[in-house]
């Protein structure tokens, strides 16, 4: 016999498949609508019914509220199918603050950035302060703290760790597997994380694998891949089963170049994703509507853009509630006042307008004691800084516009004063990552090219994936001096010239997000945008602050540095910073 919670579903159930027969009145129907039906890629003029946030509903209703669409367009809530929230530099709830209203209604985080910091509470932070909230937030499992062996990591999650999460309703799966050479090889940590995630999916980080591999990579499980930077990596992994997910991120924009290999046949394998998107594009350009408006612009059809950002992205995450207006998905609903440029009229969420949801948000509950205080240096000296090259021959990392990956570049180094030049008399600039965790006293040095910064340094405690201490600079007083105001603010970043502070923002959440506004934290991180480009002349190719953080990942090619010195991805080993004959 059916009895207490069951029974209440079974009535529930009941009202909506009456509701559905039209014997009795909705909720609320959203009324005149020209439905964009991602199922068969058509327009489908008519009302949606739904009953306590649930659409029961396609055709012809009454309601006890009845909204007039007046023959606007009603699409699917966005999908994010792979997002850092931590690179938006505030908390989750700050972040849905900005994105919701957007359009997206829906994401799949992978909070490795906060895990990398502080392990399994990093991650519970995440989940406590999103827990209630007016948005689907759905975690993937940090599959790789830390990123490698080869930097020290604030944490350090093993399959057990994992396992205590793996079975909570909003955990999808595992997260991105950046350490691909690890499991091509089959190494045993790696493949009991694998069998952590059951029959969850697996997400994929394997830049410009190929071949057998890329055949092994997929044999371990992995289901997606949003690494792709050009149309035949794109290719080769849809060719395999898997999903792509295209990216549009601050400094990582791959979706110009991808969306041209997107065709009738293989767009229903495609979706997309932000990644890491810094608070001024969120605030400017968008979140996933702007993929969307992008891809319609370089010629994507509406409809199949549409798609790729919501029921793609749902099958692709086995997320059956949402990602299509249909009978049994929750009422997540964009409203459009024109389909082929994304113009955005209202947002709803379970059948409510977002802008009513937001204004009656209880206040932040989730305890923060956890994840603060997170930098704790050794003390930095000149000393640690010193680098002696002059006359030799080196291997610099050339940074590339617009991109995660960097060069190898062997040059022969000059030094007039302090600073470096090649032998052609390209100004170089000093690394430095500086482990923050533990006060461990390592320090990786290296220099880098075509970054542009003059007379200055920048300093900050977001450095993928590890998060350590990464300094930039041409003065080594400027970077101590970076160094120190990034520590007495608790994390976050700092830029100095002549000695003098020009600026800094406070990150005290693990030294990675702000508890403001992301309209107050973008007000400060915009002004040190300008300083930066401005005042020490970085280049115009390159976002600043991003670029920096990632020059210190070792899984994505070619040539990076960490607290453990300079790493050569492509070999997936340590080389010495002075080339020896």
């Amino acid at each position: 016999m059916i009895g207490g919670e069951d029974l209440e579903k079974k009535k529930k159930l009941k009202k909506q498949i009456d509701t559905a027969a039209g014997r009795i009145k909705a909720s609320v129907v959203f009324k005149n609508g020209q439905i964009v039906n991602v199922f068969t890629s058509e327009i489908i003029k008519g009302d949606v019914a739904v009953v306590d946030g649930v659409i029961v509903g396609i055709g012809k209703y009454s309601g006890e509220k009845e909204i007039d669409l007046k023959g606007k367009y009603l699409a699917p809530g966005l999908i994010d199918g792979h997002v850092h929230i931590e690179s938006s530099m505030v908390s989750p709830r700050e972040f849905m603050n900005v994105v919701l209203p957007r359009g997206t209604t829906s994401i799949v985080a992978d909070p490795h950035e906060i895990a990398n910091v502080r392990g399994l509470e990093g991650i519970r932070y995440m989940m406590d302060s999103s827990k209630d909230l007016p948005m689907n937030f759905y975690f993937v499992l940090p599959s790789c703290v830390p990123a490698t062996e080869f930097e020290n990591s604030g944490a350090e999650l093993l399959a057990d760790d994992l396992s205590t999460l793996i079975d909570r309703e909003d955990v999808l799966g595992l997260g991105e597997l950046m350490d691909y050479p690890g499991v091509i090889a089959g190494r045993e940590d790696i493949l009991d994380k694998v069998m952590v995630a059951k029959d969850k999916v697996i997400d994929g980080h394997g830049p410009e694998i190929k071949e057998h591999e890329l055949n092994a990579y997929r044999m371990a499980g992995v289901r997606t891949e949003h690494e792709c930077s050009t149309v035949e990596e794109m290719k080769n992994r849809l060719r395999l089963g898997m999903y792509v997910l295209i990216r549009q991120g601050s400094a990582a924009r791959n979706l110009e170049g991808l969306i041209k290999g997107v065709t009738k046949e293989n767009a229903r394998r495609c979706l997309f994703c932000t990644d890491d998107r810094h608070p001024d594009d969120l605030l400017q350009e968008g979140h996933i509507d702007n993929n969307v408006r992008r891809a319609i612009k370089l010629g994507l059809d509406p409809i199949t853009a549409i798609q790729m950002a919501t029921l793609n992205a749902s099958e692709c995450y086995g997320l059956d509630k949402v990602g299509a207006i249909a009978p049994g998905r929750w009422a997540d609903f964009v409203v459009l006042e024109e389909l082929e440029t994304f113009k955005i009229h209202s947002v709803y969420k379970n059948g409510q307008r977002v802008q009513e949801l937001l204004r009656n948000l209880p206040k932040e509950r989730a305890d923060t004691r956890w994840v603060k205080n997170s930098v704790n240096l050794h003390n930095v000296s000149l000393k640690d800084l010193e680098l002696d090259v002059a006359g030799k021959e080196i291997r610099a990392i050339k940074v590339l516009p617009h991109s995660l990956l960097t060069k190898k570049e062997n040059l022969h180094v000059q030094c007039e004063g302090r600073k470096y030049f090649s032998e052609k008399g390209e100004p170089l600039l000093k690394m430095a990552v500086i482990e923050r965790h533990h006060k461990r006293g390592s320090v990786g040095l290296g220099l880098v090219k075509d970054f542009g910064l003059q007379n200055g340094a920048i300093a900050l405690t977001i450095a993928h994936d590890s998060h350590n201490l990464i300094v930039l600079g041409d003065r080594d007083e400027d970077m101590l001096a970076a160094i120190k105001e990034v520590g007495d603010i608790d994390g976050g970043i700092a830029i100095v010239s002549e000695g003098k502070i020009l600026a800094s923002l406070s990150l005290p959440i693990a030294g990675l997000m702000s508890e403001e506004s992301m309209e107050n934290v973008n007000k400060k991180f915009k002004s040190m945008v300008d300083i930066a480009y401005n005042q020490l002349k970085v280049s115009d190719k390159i976002d600043p602050f991003m670029t920096l953080s990632f020059l210190a990942l070792p899984v994505i090619p070619e040539i990076k540095l960490t607290d453990l010195g300079l790493f050569d991805v492509l070999k997936f080993g340590f080389v010495d910073l002075e080339v020896k004959k």
